[in-house]
């Protein structure tokens, strides 16, 4: 079996990946520091695949426990790379900490292995598109400048990666370029966690759904889409996790060759208001909801075009909003019944 590390593994997106890895019949070695994910999430992950992966809990931003890492695990064939901050609004009041996690963690993970044959899948973000000037955005369209420190962050590490390829080092990259994952693992074993006030959407959602938060707040509904309310092209995490999947069997072609990117969506934009009534639909749960100022560092609308995932990573969404929320709100309730 061809061994993967994860970094970031135990967090929302790379807890879902891990699964689908050892469903696909990798074996993934997850490194997590837990700034933004739980201990437990490792229990979670081998009671769904009756597996229990190798676990380093350690900061990719520390150089000595990263060259222990490479040392403790020289057969690495691939890497994932997930650990990274990621709210928008709160990169914006705190761009220090994002470029400092975001960027010297990605470096180091480079250094350690360089030199040594690698497929490595990076976790990249719609961001680095800005408002696109036409919609679906493709993969050719032009990277734009950052509405906020996490966008520029992406940006900058898709630069590190394409400039470390030319340079010869002996690695094959696909940047992966997010649009918002959402939902929960059909188990309703994991799902997202975040760490205090959620910063997305649908966790605010669930949140305020089960009664920890009093309402929720739409940045904004003057903005000039259908509704007035910001418009993006939501995936389920379990679709987004398989594309990770997909993308390291391409990799794994002796006809791959340096560095691609591909958008993962479903290729349809839903707006926030939209969203709130697919939660409300699909679950029979009414919100309280009200509209607020537009939120810092907030895109207006963007969606993608995902041919290119179609065609070349023999990849599509198969899960839709309904089942996006539904899958988020039984998280939810397991999470209010068992703690973590």
């Amino acid at each position: 079996m061809s061994k993967i590390l994860v970094t970031g593994g135990l967090g929302y997106i790379g807890s879902h990946t891990v699964v689908e890895l050892i469903n696909a019949g990798y074996e993934p070695v997850i490194v997590d520091d837990l700034s933004n994910s739980h201990p437990k999430i490792l229990e979670q992950i081998t009671k769904i695949t009756g597996k229990k992966p190798v676990f380093h809990q350690l900061d990719l931003c520390d150089d000595a426990s990263v060259k222990n890492l490479a040392t403790a695990e020289p057969r690495i064939s691939g890497i994932i790379h997930f650990a990274a901050s990621k709210a928008v609004g709160e990169s914006v009041q705190q761009p220090l900490k994002y470029y400092r996690n975001n960027i010297y963690s990605l470096v180091n993970l480079l250094n350690v292995y360089y030199g040594k044959p690698l497929n490595f899948v990076f976790s990249s973000s719609c961001t680095v598109y800005g408002q696109p000037d036409e919609l679906p955005v493709t993969e050719s369209a032009p990277v734009k400048p950052a509405e906020s420190p996490y966008g520029n962050t992406k940006q900058i590490a898709e630069e590190i990666l394409k400039d470390t390829i030319a340079s010869g080092a002996n690695y094959k990259v696909i940047a992966l370029r997010y649009f918002n994952p959402v939902g929960a693992h059909e188990s309703a074993l994991i799902g997202e966690l975040p760490i205090g006030v959620p910063q997305n959407l649908v966790p605010f959602i669930t949140q305020t759904a089960i009664g920890k938060r009093e309402k929720i707040t739409v940045f904004g509904d003057d903005y000039n889409t259908p509704d007035g309310s910001c418009v993006r092209d939501y995936i389920h995490v379990v679709d987004l996790a398989k594309a990770h999947v997909a993308a390291l069997k391409l990799m794994e072609k002796e006809s791959f060759k340096g560095y691609d990117v591909f958008n993962l969506g479903t290729g349809v934009g839903n707006s926030v208001l939209e969203v709130i009534a697919a939660f409300e639909r699909s679950t029979g749960v009414k919100l309280n909801y009200t509209i607020g100022p537009r939120r810092s560092g907030d895109v207006e609308q963007v969606w993608g075009d995902v041919t290119k995932a179609k065609d070349q990573l023999h990849w599509q969404t198969m899960l839709d909003i309904d089942t996006m929320m539904k899958s988020a709100w039984a998280w939810e309730k397991y999470l209010s019944q068992n703690p973590l």
